[in-house]
């Protein structure tokens, strides 16, 4: 039968695929499409930044500062949250907590728009001088990719989760040229479960991206690095004390990004005042340091790279501390201090872009800046500037997402830094246990856990969290009035198929109920019908739970009750329905089932 609204030839392509190709090869011919798509998402975004930088900042000098650098990064955030207003019209910031939203809460259906409007708006955004990330946009495109690709095709909640991570992993991937990394960040960040059903598909898309940007870009790398010095087990003590520094450094970006976007928050109806402020912060702090400029990657090559003083100095160009070589680490550390500043005033004026490339910034100068002192006070061997400063991104990205081996694999990937595996455990390692103490959740996922909706790897709470309390509701409720006599009353208890009726008022306030169970010594003596009323056999719920409890204090709830029935009331107290615990349990018997199998 033709689906209402949908093109004959559609439904002739999807009836034949469903006859000739089976649902898990069809995956991953899906995959495939998802990992080449987010490869050209990458490439075109990363070439329209870069087009706009060099249109913008081509012609500035290296030796003097450039008053330019007041001017465009409000022109950036305005432009951007011109074109979010009037065209996308839908807010599209925080491109990886929307994807974990997505996947616990929209049953990984990701708007439309997505696919593309994320790409135009970061482009302006950094091209302009925003300093934010086009990694997670770029994620969120690919997701977005993933998510329509599947509703398209008509695939289940289950496949349209591995395409949505099929995406993110695509586009990690194809923007660094690292598909192992895009492959656990789809682990550790996205928290989808690697059965052999998941697994596949995600390869093939990571393995694809990067494939696809090879060919769109050669074989350059986006960080060049090359090791001057082998690691010796001697170094094991600064690398701890580095992993730290970069658990304590994650926790200072994490709790300063959300205490900037609180107060960005309160001014969320006046759109002009945020781009004041935004715009102000922006502009200044990038007229002082010019490094926090758009991604920040020319820095970061810079230290990774630099073999002397003149090298490194480099950093200093075109700010108010050029050929002030003896301010090298002032420098560093007021960079390292503002940038998540510049990174909260870029989104909370209005523009758009992520952390995933303000973590890698941080942790690269944070890097330098430890193995600098550490040389500078002789405190134990010497340790190479550019090794540390490599280490330190590791460290920072593990902290900051929560997500170690995704630091390790990553920084190892685009670096081609294999020869300091042991150095990144270590520092990785250390650095998420410290920020582990204080922070249990990383960046992506503090709000969502907040909220009691963030998917994890423990699978009853997974299954739980992607849970719909809507899904599990019973709307067919037979209710009396307070006044309907007894005899009226058996009426009602004849047609319902609870063992309870609830009591309202004519607004559909939920004032009680009677349990059919407690009033049977009654109920068949005809002539106490007229002497009995609903208000009179009525009595309270065993609990009354809300149309925004989460599915896990609902079933904790039907545990400590032990009833059969419980009443959903609106914000309003209006009776919205009751659930089953019969059809909660068979609802979350079968979703652990489905979860769980390959």
């Amino acid at each position: 039968m033709e689906e209402t609204g949908r093109p004959r030839w559609m439904q002739r392509l999807h009836d034949w695929r469903v006859a000739n190709v089976s649902d898990k090869m069809f995956l991953l011919v899906l995959a495939f499409f998802v990992g080449l798509l987010s490869a050209v998402a990458a490439f075109v975004l990363h070439g329209l930044i870069n087009t706009i930088v060099a249109l913008l900042t081509g012609h500035f000098h290296t030796d003097t500062y450039n008053w330019l650098f007041l001017v465009y990064p409000v022109i950036g955030i305005y432009l951007t949250s011109l074109f979010v207003r009037y065209i996308v019209k839908d807010n599209i910031s925080h491109g990886i907590t929307r994807i974990l939203y997505a996947i616990s809460s929209n049953r990984s259906r990701i708007k439309a728009h997505n696919t593309w409007s994320s790409v135009i708006a970061s482009a302006i955004t950094i091209g302009f001088g925003g300093s934010v990330g086009a990694e997670a946009p770029i994620v969120l495109t690919g997701s977005a990719i993933g998510s329509n690709l599947g509703k398209l095709f008509r695939m289940d909640n289950k496949t349209l989760m591995t395409l949505v991570g099929c995406g993110a992993a695509g586009a990690i991937a194809g923007i660094f040229k690292a598909p192992i990394a895009g492959l656990v960040f789809t682990l550790e960040v996205l928290m989808i479960d690697l059965t052999m059903a998941s697994l596949l598909p995600i390869l093939v898309s990571c393995v694809t991206a990067t494939c696809f940007t090879y060919i769109f870009s050669g074989n350059a790398v986006m960080f060049s690095f090359h090791l001057d010095s082998d690691w010796t087990v001697q170094r094991v003590p600064a690398c701890l004390l580095l992993g730290v520094t970069c658990g304590l450094v994650s926790l200072y970006f994490i709790r300063m990004m959300n205490a900037c976007e609180d107060m960005f928050a309160r001014f969320k109806d006046k759109p002009y005042v945020k781009l004041v402020l935004g715009g102000a912060i922006l502009s200044t702090l990038i007229f002082v340091f010019p490094s926090l400029y758009g991604e920040g990657y020319h820095s970061i090559n810079l230290l990774l790279n630099g073999k002397t003083e003149a090298d490194w100095n480099q950093v200093l160009d075109g700010s108010l501390f050029y050929g002030h070589s003896e301010y090298l680490i002032l420098y560093i550390a007021l960079v390292l201090f503002t940038k998540v500043f510049a990174t909260s005033a870029t989104n909370g004026g209005g523009g758009c872009g992520g952390t995933f490339a303000p973590s890698l910034f941080i942790g690269c100068f944070t890097g330098f800046l430890f193995s600098r002192l550490w040389n500078m006070h002789q405190i134990g061997v010497y340790v190479p500037e550019k090794n540390f400063s490599l280490l330190g991104m590791a460290g920072v990205m593990s902290g900051v997402m929560h997500a170690p081996l995704t630091g390790i694999f990553l920084i190892a990937e685009i670096t081609s830094g294999y020869n300091l595996f042991m150095p990144l455990m270590i520092v990785s390692v250390a650095s998420y246990l410290t920020i582990n103490i204080f922070e249990p959740h990383g960046i992506y996922g503090l709000r969502l856990a907040k909220q009691g909706k963030l998917v994890t790897h423990h699978t009853d709470h997974a299954v739980l969290t992607l849970m719909s309390l809507d899904s599990v509701i019973d709307r067919d409720y037979q209710a009396v009035d307070p006044d309907m006599e007894l005899g009226q009353m058996v009426h009602q208890i004849s047609r319902s198929r609870k063992s309870v009726l609830p009591v309202t008022d004519p607004a559909g306030t939920l004032l009680g109920e009677v349990n059919i169970n407690e009033i049977r010594h009654v109920v068949f003596r005809t002539e106490l019908y007229h002497h009995f009323k609903a208000a009179q056999l009525m009595s309270e719920p065993a609990a009354i739970l809300s149309d925004s409890t989460p599915m896990t204090h609902v079933m904790r709830t039907f545990e400590r009750t032990q009833a059969d029935w419980l009443p959903v009331i609106d914000g309003s107290n209006h009776l919205k329905g009751y659930i089953s615990r019969k059809r909660l349990y068979e609802t979350y018997r079968k979703m652990v089932h489905d979860f769980s199998q390959d």
